[in-house]
């Protein structure tokens, strides 16, 4: 049976493609959403790009199929149609009857009155709005073309018990082919325990193009000073290291060492190994606008706070060089400055990134769980040839209003690269920052 989608504003800011996703079912825009759209035109942000985007689409259906306001065919079967209510519908429970989520609301009720023979859902990603719907009497669902739940993600770790002659095996030949019955995707981090002593383990990563699970490589010493301290860190290093495992996807609470082990190793392979000409490091800054204007300064001094954290790591990094001997003045914790004034480690905010390209670079977006999966598409597809790119981030620390732990870009670009030779996955779970910092982030 075909049904009636209404959508939401932040469905169509959340992905311009939206309106086609429906199959052959009849898709509503009440007139308010175009009206919000409209507000977003003029930002230079990726929700004005969008807006831009929905009015382009929005315009080609009109001209190519007729009047909106009748409907208009799409590509699937279905009808595409802009509701206008005759007088600017007020919802009876609502404080405030003028909000623009009322009228949106109020005209699902409208529709779905009009159309007593066949469902009508309200679509929208506002979890506020879908309780809302649910109280007045409307079904409705969030929109789910891009979602992959976080607490049911790949940790990019599997443990598998083998028999003991296995593990002595994988340590004298230095490979094991995959044991049979194990379900192992490209580039997954394997933990061999012996059946019969469980203290008796091997750590491996399975090559999915060669079908063998071989040892991991991370440097006894560590990483510019860096030492592992748990096997999530260890893989995420291996992973971090490998120059053929193009694509990097590192998960994980806050103090985990997700953003220090990505620098630790980009920093190795651009400054010490030359493998890459620059190190580029970005994250989003989310209150674009009126936050940064009231700062004070230039750009660059506007920009640093949100790009402080970055700082905070690279001074860890060369300050733990110089861990229990005398700094000298100008060294130690300060002697980054001078890669960033050569170019060779360049950190920006990830606005910039758009339209470029990006070759020979080890490339880290922070803070990933932030975009959208449409921007970290836009992201990935600016890598050039030889380029390296690194996502790090919390699904559970989202900023973004637009994004949830589901729906992000960080954990839909870690799911759907899953299996690929040239992309890894990991999640760290155990905190390393303090002891202080991971009771707090259990128990807070």
């Amino acid at each position: 049976m075909k049904k009636n989608y209404v959508l939401d504003t932040n469905v169509l800011i959340y992905d311009p493609h939206a309106i086609y996703k429906f199959e052959d079912n009849d898709v509503i825009v009440p007139i308010f959403v175009i009206e919000e759209i409209d507000q977003f035109k003029r930002e230079g942000t990726e929700r004005g790009r969008n807006a831009r985007t929905v009015t382009r689409f929005l315009d080609e259906l009109r001209a190519q199929g007729g009047s909106l306001a009748k409907g208009v065919p799409l590509p699937g079967g279905g009808t595409l149609r802009v509701a206008v209510p005759k007088d600017r519908p007020e919802l009876a429970s609502a404080l405030d009857k003028t909000a623009q989520d009322q009228a949106i609301l109020q005209t699902a009720i409208l529709e779905m009155a009009a159309a007593r023979d066949r469902p009508t859902i309200f679509v929208t990603m506002d979890t506020n709005l879908r309780i809302r719907a649910d109280a007045v009497g409307v079904a409705s669902q969030n929109y789910e073309n891009q979602r992959v739940e976080a607490d049911k993600f790949d940790q990019g770790i599997v443990e598998l018990p083998v028999a003991p002659e296995l593990v002595d095996r994988f340590f004298h030949e230095g490979q094991l082919p995959a044991p049979k019955g194990a379900e192992l995707s490209a580039n997954m981090c394997v933990l061999l325990r012996d059946e019969n002593s469980p203290t008796h383990t091997a750590l491996g990563r399975f090559h999915g193009d060669r079908q063998l699970i071989l040892p991991l490589r991370v440097p006894a010493a560590g990483v510019m000073g860096l030492r592992p301290r748990n096997k999530e860190q260890t893989f995420a290093l291996e992973l971090l290291l490998d120059n053929s495992v193009r694509l990097v996807t590192v998960l994980g609470k806050a103090g985990t060492g997700k953003t220090l082990l990505a620098i630790a190793a980009g920093l190795r392979r651009t400054v010490d190994d030359e493998v890459y000409t620059r190190m580029l490091v970005s994250r989003p800054v989310i209150p674009l606008g009126r936050d940064v204007g009231y700062l004070p300064g230039d750009i660059d001094e506007k920009l640093n706070p949100w790009m402080q954290p970055i700082f905070d790591n690279l001074e860890f990094l060369y300050g733990s060089k110089d861990k229990g001997e005398k700094k000298k003045e100008g060294g130690g914790g300060r002697a980054f400055m001078e890669l960033l004034d050569n170019g060779t480690v360049h950190i920006e905010p990830l606005t910039y990134i758009r339209g470029r390209s990006l070759p020979h670079q080890y490339l880290i977006i922070d803070e990933a769980q932030n975009l959208t999966p449409h921007e970290v598409k836009t992201i990935i597809t600016r890598c050039g040839e030889g380029t390296k790119i690194v996502l790090t981030g919390d699904p559970y620390q989202i900023d973004n209003p637009y994004v949830d732990s589901a729906t992000n870009g960080l954990t839909v670009a870690a799911h759907r690269f899953k299996g690929q030779t040239i992309a890894g996955h990991v999640v760290l779970s155990k905190g390393e920052r303090s002891d202080l910092a991971e009771l707090a982030a259990n128990l807070l």
